[in-house]
């Protein structure tokens, strides 16, 4: 996929929404509304739009809708897209007993950062709002978000964890996603509920994610710490299709799959080669542990399709975006963090 030179923030947010064939003809496959819950966060409007567009090039017609508090705002670009919205807190019972009734759901609703300290509602949005959606959607098809560090730090030499190795979470975070998981899993097979649940290691764009997190520090003359000395990443667009496509594989028990970029990348060399792309110095500190929060993607490439994005292209366009000052989410992925603190 040729992604050119991404000039603003319309322009990237068109690429990060824009449907690849498979999605097209897996959403022209797919019967009924699509509902995102969740959908105010940073991958929710491009998701949603994805939505949309593939939709409405498979000559579906279908509601897409997206329900989040929007305390922060974007419900009005959602609508100029075509999508519905519900304003809803999730953690309303009666609220979310009166969502509509659609046959197909993903679950992005979540709380990472800013847990250290909140711990206990951390726990609510991640382990007791899957219970409630569970009992409200019974009967429907759903795509769970889950993360990569539900597997805990693993051997550098191993490739990243598969899907099989057992869950040994770090920090509160980390265990009240395996908790979601656990909750999804349980009611998923009580109810008979078709699952696919979407473990996600470092969705990137230009505006947020480890490489950007790289690219600023270097512009700012920082160090850039080694301790986590390799990490993957995945276009968000990316993540956005294959998020789409696991509606395919939704099974009773959970069909469960890791989802990121095919490379281990190094942290110094990425570091290394973003420098380079920028014309500016790079600092080190710290070293390369044999140990990293890493994914083992092969499960899901061979059922989700490769990526459309490469690294290369995305160290061009996170170096000219940092470079030219442009918008960023202020939202630090804390990749660097090893004791699960966030």
């Amino acid at each position: 996929m040729d992604i050119g030179t991404i000039a603003d923030e319309p322009q990237l947010e068109d690429l990060l929404s824009q449907p690849s064939p498979e999605v097209i003809a897996s959403l022209g496959q797919l019967p009924g509304d699509i509902l995102i819950l969740g959908v105010a966060g940073k991958m929710g409007p491009t998701l949603a739009r994805m939505a949309r567009r593939a939709s409405e090039a498979a000559g579906v017609t279908r509601r897409v809708i997206g329900v989040a508090r929007f305390s922060g705002g974007g419900e009005a670009e959602l609508r100029s897209h075509g999508i519905e919205t519900i304003r809803c807190d999730l953690l309303d019972e009666q609220a979310v007993a009166g969502l509509p009734d659609v046959p197909n759901v993903v679950f992005m609703a979540g709380m990472k950062f800013g847990t250290t300290g909140n711990e206990a509602l951390t726990w609510a949005m991640n382990t007791y709002l899957p219970a409630l959606v569970c009992r409200k959607f019974a009967h429907s098809r759903i795509v769970a978000f889950s993360t990569g560090n539900v597997y805990g730090l693993s051997p550098v030499s191993s490739g990243g964890s598969r899907e099989s190795d057992p869950c040994v979470p770090v920090g509160e975070y980390a265990m009240s996603c395996l908790g979601r998981e656990r909750v999804f899993e349980h009611f998923s097979r009580s109810l008979e509920i078709p699952l696919s649940i979407f473990r996600l290691n470092y969705a990137c764009e230009l505006r947020y994610g480890v490489l950007v997190d790289i690219a600023e520090r270097i512009a700012a003359r920082q160090p850039v710490d080694l301790t986590m000395g390799y990490f993957n990443t995945l276009w968000q667009g990316d993540a956005n299709a294959m998020a789409l496509r696991c509606f395919e594989f939704a099974s009773v028990p959970p069909w469960v799959v890791n989802v990121t970029g095919p490379e281990q990348l190094s942290t110094r060399d990425v570091a290394t080669r973003l420098a380079g792309r920028m014309n500016c110095p790079v600092q080190f500190q710290g070293v390369e542990s044999d140990q990293a929060l890493l994914n083992n993607a092969e499960r899901g490439l061979a059922a989700l399709g490769s990526p459309r994005v490469s690294v290369d292209q995305l160290l061009d366009q996170v170096a000219d975006w940092v470079q030219r000052g442009k918008k960023r989410l202020g939202k630090p992925t804390h990749y660097d963090s090893r004791d699960g603190s966030f």
